[in-house]
């Protein structure tokens, strides 16, 4: 699976006084297997942008190509497309509705009208996928943590086995269990599916931990993409449109202003961790 936007626009309430331009001329690539970090500060075009991916809003121009299938063709298939490009919003679980987290996961394979057999197998990888095990299908959701109802959200999504996963702000309003829970799930998910995942995420922390290639939004143009440490490495301009470098690397900076000989592209705790580690070693 591959995904390319050409000259991607969208206009909202086009036409009249209230127009607004939400997304400009966005043009991108997102390979087979990518995991893609995709940032910027409220009202940059994210949400616009992922909205369009499965086709719940359409562009007033360019165009979106799945496996080089125009995705807005007058012969495409929305339910098709929307199968293939799983979109899980905030809050996910308000969206659980059924007496049991087993049956509830069951619920979008079941409308595909697969089998039975088919449906039990779909809906129990997905849960083992998200770290869910066999003791907590017959409960109710409504009785599960905040973090365990986010991750039996996100497998109803993966029960229909979709090619592109995207996930806006997983992690929003959790406790810090909970936000754990998710992106080692999500993390784990992409290693073990290889599909394309793509992140929304205000945690630039989050970002540097899990993704291959970070996307920066402002005001609805793509303003740089590449690694964490391309992107991070560019504190200022982030800083120029309200965005910011992770903490950890503040921290650092603040090191080598005092003396300290450490690295400054270090975006990670844990990379951070492993290079005080070495200096205290050293010390010694």
């Amino acid at each position: 699976m591959s995904i390319k936007i050409n000259n991607l626009t969208h206009i909202y309430n086009e036409g009249t006084a209230m127009a607004k331009t939400a997304i400009d001329d966005i043009n991108l690539e997102i390979s087979d297997g990518e995991f893609i970090g995709l940032i910027g500060h409220t009202g940059s075009g994210k949400s616009t942008l992922i909205q369009h991916l499965n086709a719940l809003i359409k562009p007033s121009r360019g165009e979106i190509l799945l496996n080089g299938v125009d995705i807005n063709a007058e012969k495409s298939k929305l339910k098709s497309i929307r199968q293939r490009v799983g979109l899980v919003f905030q809050y996910p679980e308000h969206q659980l509705f059924e007496m049991t987290v087993y049956k509830d996961v069951c619920y979008g394979p079941t409308n595909l009208g697969l089998s039975e057999v088919e449906i039990d197998q779909r809906a129990k990888k997905a849960l083992e996928t998200v770290g869910i095990g066999e003791e907590i299908y017959e409960k109710s959701p409504f009785e599960l943590s905040g973090g365990q109802k986010r991750r039996v959200a996100i497998a109803g999504i993966l029960a229909m086995q979709p090619d592109v996963l995207i996930l806006d702000e997983p992690t929003a309003g959790l406790d810090p269990k909970g936000r754990d829970e998710i992106l080692n799930a999500i993390d784990e998910m992409h290693k073990r599916l290889g599909i394309i995942v793509i992140l929304v995420s205000h945690s630039m922390e989050d970002v540097a931990r899990l993704v291959d290639r970070i996307i920066v939004m402002h005001h609805g143009k793509i303003v740089v993409t590449g690694t964490s440490k391309e992107v991070f490495g560019q504190a200022k301009m982030l800083e120029s449109i309200g965005l910011a470098a992770p903490q950890v690397s503040y921290v650092m900076m603040g090191l080598k202003e005092k003396g300290f000989n450490v690295p400054q592209d270090v975006y990670t705790i844990d990379e951070a961790t492993e290079v005080l580690y070495s200096m205290l070693k050293q010390v010694k």
